[in-house]
């Protein structure tokens, strides 16, 4: 019978032939920044169901005034978006869609004053 001898680590052999190993130089991590947000352009408006959790929260709020962990209105007000209908929900989509439709012509006012904007400084940046 043959009988393997014990295997020896790369740590042991590193020490064992300092020569041979292999030396890393550690880098430090460098953090990258998120870039600066412009404070003029437009904010997202929010979805249909955060029309419906603002709606809700004041009504569970006075139903339920002893309940002050927003996790519980959270879930409460979760599973009654999932019961809900669709037609009951047709005056959250509304609102969220005249919204969006606001924030889509807002964006687009906002790409063309930056286009102009960035236009006018090239050209003040030539003279």
């Amino acid at each position: 019978m043959k009988t393997r001898g014990r295997q020896t680590s790369s740590r042991e052999k590193q020490d064992i032939y300092p020569e041979t190993a292999i030396v890393r130089k550690l880098k430090p991590r460098v953090k990258k920044k998120p870039p600066k947000q412009d404070p003029k352009k437009p904010k997202k408006p929010p979805t249909a169901f955060f029309y419906f959790l603002d709606d809700f929260r004041k009504i569970f709020k006075e139903q339920n005034p002893d309940v002050k962990s927003m996790r519980d209105i959270g879930k409460a007000c979760g599973e009654k978006w999932k019961t809900m209908s669709f037609e009951e929900k047709v005056a959250y989509y509304d609102r969220a869609t005249d919204k969006r439709a606001e924030f889509d012509k807002a964006m687009s006012d906002y790409i063309k004053r930056r286009e102009i904007g960035e236009e006018e400084s090239e050209e003040s940046d030539e003279e």
